[in-house]
């Protein structure tokens, strides 16, 4: 089996690298060449990629992993940077186990349908305000990003006015050129500053998920930050990411966004169609073994890192036929975007209930919405963990 290395650079923006589906023609999985030399596996097959996911005895656990590209994350392997408490998506049973039941209560279908009104409500008044302020506007800083980041400030009960903060350290965070020296920087900034807010929160409980969990009594104030870092993070970077590109891929297949504004009952499926043709977790995510494991036939080996490219496998013909095309009418459950298996991703029913909500109300208040500039002039977060648009202007 011929070595490959990880090929990130894009021919189109809304579509994986040719070089990488190519791979997928050839076989599920591919013998790679990791950035610090380590041989092990690129999974680009869906059957592959879900196995991947499931098995037991592929670790989630950073300690072990090698890096796919060069990148941050290969600088901060090298310093041996250890996850700090509460990082619970990077760990394994029995450890994730204890944290992922403590929040899943937090995360319940039923739970997410009493937050709907007020992400109508949060929603309305970003459009409120980009039609005040007259077109054209980045829809990224006027909608795709407030939205999340208002609803997830809420629901672990962090103040908005301090988005400002939170929204800058996160980008150092998911930029993949970033230097080490200012990822760890802007991991300590972020840490310190929930730190102290649940110091605040332990004097003065509110009706939050973080005073719920504190009342709760089971993590230590460490613990509890790691959890809130997490969450704040990946609750309004992933879902923005969504909104942003989302939009982008709408704004430029005109056939689907007047099959979705002329039928809004298409859009929990619509919402699915783009979490799938879209994947904006577009590098990894990573596993290693911790024992001999057997996937579609491959044998990898006790120590061997394993990378998975979701883009690539989200758009498998043998699970998805056509999957290359953008479609809402299509049957789209079953993509792999929030994962599978244990670490599953908590909040996705949060995250479709607010791209639900968000992306139809903004089709039906601004119908004549189109880009401002032409879509080859839109910036792409290709140097970022998590893909999407850096900005989006729009006009109406």
């Amino acid at each position: 089996m011929s070595e490959v290395t990880l090929v990130t650079a894009r021919q189109r923006p809304l579509d994986p690298p040719d070089e990488v589906t190519g791979l997928r023609r050839d076989g599920a999985i591919h013998r790679m060449r990791y950035a610090d030399g380590h041989l092990g596996w690129l999974v680009t097959g869906y059957a592959a990629a879900r196995a991947v996911l499931a098995h037991p005895h592929l670790s989630n656990n950073p300690e072990g992993h090698h890096p796919p590209i060069a990148s941050t994350r290969a600088e901060l392997a090298e310093r041996g940077f250890k996850l700090p408490p509460g990082f619970f998506l990077r760990m394994d049973a029995p450890e994730h186990t204890r944290y992922r039941k403590l929040l899943t209560g937090q995360f319940t279908v039923r739970r997410m349908k009493t937050l709907e009104p007020r992400i109508a409500e949060i929603t309305r008044d970003c459009i409120d305000a980009m039609e005040a302020k007259g077109g054209p506007v980045d829809l990224v800083e006027e909608f795709a990003l407030p939205i999340p980041s208002l609803v997830i400030c809420e629901l672990l009960g962090v103040p908005y006015d301090d988005r400002e903060m939170f929204q800058t350290e996160s980008k150092k965070l998911f930029d993949i050129e970033a230097s080490a020296d200012d990822a760890m920087a802007a991991l300590g900034r972020v840490w310190a500053y929930l730190h102290g807010l649940i110091q605040q929160k332990r004097e003065r409980p509110a009706d939050d998920l973080l005073s719920g969990l504190l009342e709760g009594g089971e993590l230590n104030d460490d613990e509890l930050t790691g959890v809130g870092v997490l969450l704040l993070i990946a609750g309004h970077e992933t879902t923005a990411n969504m909104l942003g590109l989302g939009t982008y891929a709408l704004l430029t297949s005109p056939d689907q966004l007047a099959a979705l504004r002329d039928d809004p009952s298409l859009v929990d499926n619509a919402v699915e169609e783009l979490l799938r043709h879209l994947t904006i977790i577009h590098l990894g995510p990573t596993r290693v073994a911790r024992q001999d494991v057997e996937i579609d036939g491959v044998t990898i080996k006790a120590g061997e890192t394993v990378t998975l490219h979701l883009p690539a496998a989200n758009r498998d013909p043998e699970r998805f036929p056509g999957g290359d095309h953008l479609d809402i009418t299509r049957p789209a459950g079953g993509h792999l975007t929030f994962g599978h298996g244990i670490h599953q991703c908590l909040g996705q029913q949060l995250a479709r209930a607010e791209m639900r909500i968000a992306y139809p109300a903004l089709l039906e208040r601004l119908p004549g919405l189109r880009l401002a500039v032409t879509p080859e002039e839109v910036p792409m977060r290709s140097k970022m963990s998590i893909y999407g648009v850096h900005r989006l202007p729009v006009t109406w």
